[in-house]
Parts: C-alpha cells; structure tokens; sequence
C-alpha cells in the first residue's frame, strides 16, 4: 500500500480545513437569509470570511479539530491491523504538520499526548463489505458541539414544550428541545443526526453516522422524511439564531434513522454538530491505497466563495480597547458593542482555571483580556506561530469565572456562548465584561495575532498552556456587561417563548 499513508493524511487535511459543497451551501443560504446589520449577521460574515481563509490556505476551519472518528469499509481479505497503523500514523503526522490540534488527553492523568493518539483515540470503527475499494469517511467534531449531544428517555418532560410520550410526536418535541437547549454554546446554525430507539451507547453510534448523510438527501422513509422536513421549519422558528444571537436561521440540517429497541426503553439520541460541520470519505485502491476519488465532492459542482467581501465590515462605530484596561473602560461598553482590541492578552481555558483556584498566575492579570482559546500552535525555529485561534465554550469556566475576575483583576473575558449568573454578578460588582467571539472563526482570529509574546504552563499540553499574544483589531461582541445585562440569558428567555409556541 505505497501510497496509503499520503491519501489519508490528504483526507484528515482536506476534512480539517475545507468544507464539503452541500455545507457550503447551506451556510450561503443561511447568510442570503439573515436579517441584514444584525448580530447574527455580523457573525456569519465572520463565518463566510473564515471558510475561504481556511481553504486558501489549509489552515483548520476551527481550532477545535475534536476527537478524530473514522468509519472504514474494507473488502473481505484487507488486513484491519495494517489499515488501523495507518490511520493512526497519518493522524500523527497531521497532528505535527498543524492541521489538527493534538487533543488527546489521558482521563486519569490529565496529560496530553501530545500527537492525537492515545487510549482508543482515534476512534475508528470498521465494517466488511463485498465492494472492491477502501472507503474511510472522517468526522472531525468540535468539544463544543459534542458537549451539546442530548440523549432523552421517553415519556419525559421538557422545558416550554411539557411531556414528550413514545410517539413521533414526542421525538419532535425532543428535537427542538435538542436545538434549543444548544443557544450559542454549539455554535450555531448547527445540525443534529438523531437516533430513534436503539440502547444508550448504539443509538449515539447511530445519531452521528447520520452526520454522514449529505444535507440535501431525502429520508428514504416516509415518515422520518416528513419529520425532518417539519424540524428544519420548525427549529428555525425558534430564533436561536448564528451564534445564539438570534436570527432567522438556527439549523442548517437534520437527518434522522430508527432502530429497534427494548420495551423497557425508547432513547431518543442527538449527536449535535455546528456550522463548521467537517466530513469528508474517499475510496481507496485496495492494492494500492491511492485515492480513487472522493465522497462529498462533485468535480462539477466547485467549491463556492463564502465571503462577499474581506473580512467583518466596518461601520466606523466600534470602540477600540487597549489593554490593559481600566474600570471605566469597561464601564463604558454595554450589550450590542462591537470592539476591536489591539494590545496584549492571555489565553486560558479549562487547566488554567482550574489552576488558578489554588494558585496565583504566572503573570499579572490586572486590567487585562482573557481570552477563552485553545489554539493550534506549530513552533518554527525558535518562534512560536498561531495557526488557529478561534474561541472555545466559556460556560465550562462558570465554576472558575467570578473568582478569576474577582482576584485577579481581569478587565476583560473573550469566549463564545457566553456565561451564567455567578460570572454576571462578579461582571457587575468587580467591573468588567463579557465578549463574544465567533466560535469556530479559528483562521479569522489567527490573522489577528502580530506575535506570540511567551507562554506559560506548557505543562498542560498546548491547547491548555496560557499563551501571551499580542492582537491587533480582534473583533468581538459585548454579551454581558458590567450592568448586570446579559444578551444570552435575553435570548435564552426569548427562544425558550417561542419554543413552547411550537407545541400542538
């Protein structure tokens, strides 16, 4: 198989950084949708700007590359072993060569291998077939949108919505309740697969193979086609909009599969994914491994340019920040504000946190930007460069947040999704607010670091050392200020209206 190893580095590199033409397009027609000048517009001209970085340039769509999971069909005879070491060395090397984030880290021991490979990770499942080529489909999912997978068990009751009995009419409900319970964190517009029936760990097994589907295929069964059909009309009534901002357009696809169950037990299982939704399949030689062509992709159907023009567009009313800020500074800002801010931050996520309830940090945080990021980072010489930075789920700091903010002196919290009442109540009293950037614009935000100044608890393994940057205007939204006023809990509240609306 002399040519195996580059075909599946190919694939991990082409999932990681270019989205497939049905995704593409259903995010065209999401930003040709939405309202325009809103917040959720704004965020999805981030969006469309970042696709286009990212193909241009093979840099990852989104930082988060997730837990690489592959399904493999091999024709009776290929040796499995051999074809797993493959897989596992092009992870490795893609990993290396910064097209993936080494996100591999041991349950007991907290430490990160380092290159993606580690106890059952990759995940690779495998399946004969009487076919006479390698098919190996890829699915790259974010920790973000894998953190909003729901599993429901029938009858049950469900916020806004009341009791969801074993009926389709009861699924329904759960898989609104899927999407909204989601809001901002999953980084909308997402798409569900859903599993009807099956046991716990299977039906989520199921729920994501149906990922695979493209966006566009029609349920072959009446029934769940009619369904699907309903959610995608339904869910985008809801108003959770891009980014949890509110706005027109929430989902971008649902694909739905049945299985039988036990009598005891009707699960309802949803594997979320969000708008950077990468998957990608090729069909290899069997002898070879070369690649025979590729799943997803229609020679005659190219890839569209995402972005009408460069970038976020200006409107000449954003307020600039320079850090380190001062209380009036921040004072000054409420929800709506869109900033730009030039200077220096910091980067911490779940180990920098969690550390800093027991220890002072490695530097001093007074008056500074926060920002909530696990990004990919490839050391060139002596330099450390950023090849992805986008933002990571900041409602995983809301044990950690008050007490940062408080102690420490910081001015500023970037993240996406935003944050509960305890960090709102430490905004208010302590100063200091609350930004949202565009979850999964890791290629938009890189191009805003000048320069990585230093780093500090590599310890922790790169997506969760606490990185010194320097950015120069990074773009973000205020979503909860230093007034006790937050947009999330706004909109959570005003979904959550319009998801009970939708009951029958």
């Amino acid at each position: 198989m002399q040519f195996l190893h580059e075909s599946l580095l190919e694939l991990i590199t082409q999932t990681s950084t270019n989205l497939p033409p049905d995704v593409r397009e259903a995010m065209g027609l999401a930003i040709a949708q939405e309202t325009p000048a809103t917040q959720a517009a704004q965020a999805l001209s981030i969006i469309a700007s970042n696709i286009d970085m990212a193909a241009s340039e093979e840099g990852p769509i989104c930082q988060d590359t997730g837990m690489p999971t592959f399904f493999v069909h091999t024709p009776v005879g290929v040796n499995q072993i051999e074809l797993r070491k493959a897989i596992r060395a092009a992870v490795a090397e893609a990993t290396k060569r910064g097209k993936l984030r080494p996100n591999s880290v041991d349950s007991l021991t907290g430490k990160n291998t380092g290159d993606n490979l580690g106890i059952e990770t990759p995940v690779i499942h495998f399946e004969q077939w009487e076919q006479d080529e390698i098919e190996v489909k890829l699915i790259l999912k974010g920790g973000g949108c894998e953190n909003k997978n729901i599993q429901y068990s029938l009858p049950c009751e469900l916020d806004h919505l009341g009791r969801a009995d074993r009926t389709l009419e009861g699924v329904r409900k759960c898989i609104l309740h899927a999407v909204w319970q989601a809001q901002g964190q999953g980084c909308a517009p997402g798409a569900v697969g859903v599993c009807v029936g099956s046991d716990r760990a299977h039906g989520y097994d199921l729920a994501k193979q149906q990922l695979f589907r493209t966006l566009e295929d029609v349920n072959p069964i009446p029934e769940l086609a009619r369904l699907e059909s309903e959610i995608m009309e339904e869910a985008n009534r809801i108003g959770v909009g891009a980014m949890g901002f509110g706005g027109k357009i929430s989902l971008i696809g649902c694909k739905i599969t049945a299985a039988n169950r036990l009598p005891a037990s009707f699960f309802v299982s949803v594997a979320y994914d969000c708008w950077a939704f990468r998957r990608l399949g090729v069909r290899l030689d069997a002898s070879g491994g070369a690649i025979m062509r590729w799943l997803y992709r229609d020679p005659a159907r190219p890839a569209r340019q995402m972005a009408a023009g460069e970038g976020f567009p200006l409107t000449g009313r954003e307020i600039v920040l320079r850090p380190p800020l001062s209380e009036a500074d921040v004072r000054a800002l409420k929800v709506g504000d869109v900033v730009l801010i030039s200077g220096e931050c910091f980067t911490g996520r779940d180990a920098v946190h969690a550390y800093l309830i027991k220890h002072a940090p490695p530097v001093d945080l007074r008056g500074s930007v926060l920002y909530h990021c696990g990004p990919v980072m490839l050391k060139q010489g002596e330099e450390w460069m950023v090849k992805a930075a986008g933002p990571t789920t900041s409602s995983r700091e809301e044990p950690y947040q008050a007490h940062v903010i408080r102690n420490y002196g910081v001015r500023a919290v970037i993240g996406k999704g935003g944050m509960g009442k305890k960090t709102l109540e430490a905004l208010k009293d302590a100063g200091a607010v609350y930004l949202n950037a565009i979850g999964g614009a890791a290629q938009y935000y890189a191009r805003s670091v000048e320069k990585v100044l230093g780093v500090h608890l590599m310890e922790f393994g790169i997506p969760e050392a606490m990185w010194h940057l320097r950015v120069k205007d990074f773009v973000a939204i205020v979503t909860m200020d230093a007034h006790g006023n937050s947009l999330h809990a706004a909109i959570e509240q005003e979904t959550g209206q319009a998801l009970a609306a939708l009951q029958r």
